[in-house]
Protein backbone atom coordinates (compact mmCIF):
# COMPACT_ATOMS: atom_id res chain seq x y z
CA UNK A 1 0.00 0.00 0.00
CA UNK A 2 1.07 3.40 -0.58
CA UNK A 3 0.01 7.09 1.13
CA UNK A 4 -0.57 9.89 -0.61
CA UNK A 5 -0.58 13.33 1.43
CA UNK A 6 -2.24 15.86 0.78
CA UNK A 7 -2.00 19.30 2.43
CA UNK A 8 -5.22 21.48 2.35
CA UNK A 9 -5.72 24.95 2.47
CA UNK A 10 -9.28 25.89 2.57
CA UNK A 11 -12.68 24.66 4.33
CA UNK A 12 -13.94 23.35 0.94
CA UNK A 13 -11.06 22.31 -1.72
CA UNK A 14 -11.10 19.91 -4.65
CA UNK A 15 -7.54 18.64 -4.66
CA UNK A 16 -6.47 16.74 -7.81
CA UNK A 17 -4.29 13.85 -7.10
CA UNK A 18 -4.11 12.08 -10.46
CA UNK A 19 -0.81 12.30 -10.74
CA UNK A 20 -0.27 11.12 -7.51
CA UNK A 21 -2.16 8.03 -7.31
CA UNK A 22 -0.02 7.04 -11.03
CA UNK A 23 3.10 7.56 -9.26
CA UNK A 24 1.49 5.21 -6.54
CA UNK A 25 0.56 2.58 -9.01
CA UNK A 26 4.36 2.71 -10.44
CA UNK A 27 5.78 2.69 -7.06
CA UNK A 28 3.75 -0.76 -6.21
CA UNK A 29 4.86 -1.63 -9.75
CA UNK A 30 1.01 -2.87 -10.98
CA UNK A 31 0.87 -3.82 -14.44
CA UNK A 32 -2.63 -5.16 -13.87
CA UNK A 33 -5.84 -4.83 -12.16
CA UNK A 34 -7.98 -2.33 -10.42
CA UNK A 35 -6.36 0.14 -8.03
CA UNK A 36 -8.45 1.40 -4.83
CA UNK A 37 -8.25 5.06 -3.81
CA UNK A 38 -9.30 5.57 -0.29
CA UNK A 39 -10.06 8.29 1.80
CA UNK A 40 -9.53 7.53 5.56
CA UNK A 41 -11.20 10.66 6.75
CA UNK A 42 -15.09 11.00 7.63
CA UNK A 43 -15.08 14.86 6.40
CA UNK A 44 -12.97 14.42 2.98
CA UNK A 45 -13.61 12.39 0.15
CA UNK A 46 -12.71 11.21 -3.14
CA UNK A 47 -14.02 11.07 -6.33
CA UNK A 48 -13.30 10.84 -10.43
CA UNK A 49 -14.53 13.67 -12.36
CA UNK A 50 -13.48 16.22 -15.26
CA UNK A 51 -10.11 17.64 -14.96
CA UNK A 52 -9.83 20.21 -17.83
CA UNK A 53 -11.74 23.41 -16.57
CA UNK A 54 -11.33 24.07 -12.87
CA UNK A 55 -15.11 25.36 -13.18
CA UNK A 56 -16.23 21.77 -12.95
CA UNK A 57 -14.86 21.42 -9.19
CA UNK A 58 -15.77 25.12 -8.29
CA UNK A 59 -19.27 24.30 -9.39
CA UNK A 60 -19.34 21.20 -7.51
CA UNK A 61 -18.21 22.72 -4.19
CA UNK A 62 -20.47 25.74 -4.58
CA UNK A 63 -23.54 23.42 -5.15
CA UNK A 64 -22.26 21.15 -2.27
CA UNK A 65 -22.69 24.36 0.06
CA UNK A 66 -25.84 25.47 -1.22
CA UNK A 67 -27.36 21.98 -0.79
CA UNK A 68 -25.46 21.31 2.40
CA UNK A 69 -24.88 24.97 4.00
CA UNK A 70 -22.43 24.96 6.77
CA UNK A 71 -23.90 26.28 9.36
CA UNK A 72 -27.70 25.02 10.02
CA UNK A 73 -29.07 23.11 12.81
CA UNK A 74 -27.20 20.75 13.59
CA UNK A 75 -26.97 18.86 16.56
CA UNK A 76 -23.33 17.99 16.41
CA UNK A 77 -21.24 19.87 18.38
CA UNK A 78 -17.83 20.26 16.49
CA UNK A 79 -19.67 22.39 14.00
CA UNK A 80 -18.90 20.12 10.94
CA UNK A 81 -21.89 18.05 10.30
CA UNK A 82 -21.74 19.51 6.84
CA UNK A 83 -18.60 18.19 5.93
CA UNK A 84 -19.54 14.67 7.07
CA UNK A 85 -23.19 14.84 4.99
CA UNK A 86 -20.66 15.98 1.96
CA UNK A 87 -17.94 12.96 2.91
CA UNK A 88 -21.00 10.74 2.48
CA UNK A 89 -22.56 11.91 -0.36
CA UNK A 90 -19.72 11.95 -2.35
CA UNK A 91 -17.98 8.82 -0.82
CA UNK A 92 -14.65 7.96 0.86
CA UNK A 93 -13.49 5.76 -2.18
CA UNK A 94 -12.91 4.81 -6.13
CA UNK A 95 -11.32 2.23 -7.98
CA UNK A 96 -9.62 3.03 -11.09
CA UNK A 97 -8.70 -0.14 -13.94
CA UNK A 98 -5.12 -0.37 -14.11
CA UNK A 99 -3.87 -1.76 -17.86
CA UNK A 100 -0.03 -1.50 -18.69
CA UNK A 101 0.93 0.45 -15.41
CA UNK A 102 -1.13 2.87 -16.52
CA UNK A 103 -4.46 4.05 -15.21
CA UNK A 104 -7.44 3.62 -17.42
CA UNK A 105 -9.19 7.26 -16.96
CA UNK A 106 -10.90 8.82 -19.33
CA UNK A 107 -9.29 12.30 -21.87
CA UNK A 108 -11.24 14.32 -19.74
CA UNK A 109 -10.65 12.40 -16.30
CA UNK A 110 -9.05 13.07 -13.33
CA UNK A 111 -9.14 12.16 -9.43
CA UNK A 112 -9.89 14.50 -6.79
CA UNK A 113 -9.37 14.58 -3.27
CA UNK A 114 -12.54 16.66 -2.00
CA UNK A 115 -11.66 18.63 1.70
CA UNK A 116 -14.46 19.70 3.43
CA UNK A 117 -13.09 20.11 7.07
CA UNK A 118 -9.89 21.96 6.37
CA UNK A 119 -7.46 23.24 5.84
CA UNK A 120 -5.86 20.20 7.53
CA UNK A 121 -2.78 17.48 6.55
CA UNK A 122 -4.74 14.33 5.05
CA UNK A 123 -3.67 10.82 3.96
CA UNK A 124 -5.17 8.75 0.63
CA UNK A 125 -4.42 5.09 0.88
CA UNK A 126 -3.87 3.37 -2.82
CA UNK A 127 -3.79 -0.65 -2.85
Amino acid sequence: MESISVTTQNRNQFIDITADVKQAVKKLNISEGVVTIFCPHTTAAITINENADPDVTRDMNQKLNSLIPPHENYAHAEGNSDSHIKSSLVGNSCQVIVENGNLKLGTWQGIYFCEFDGPRSRNVWVR
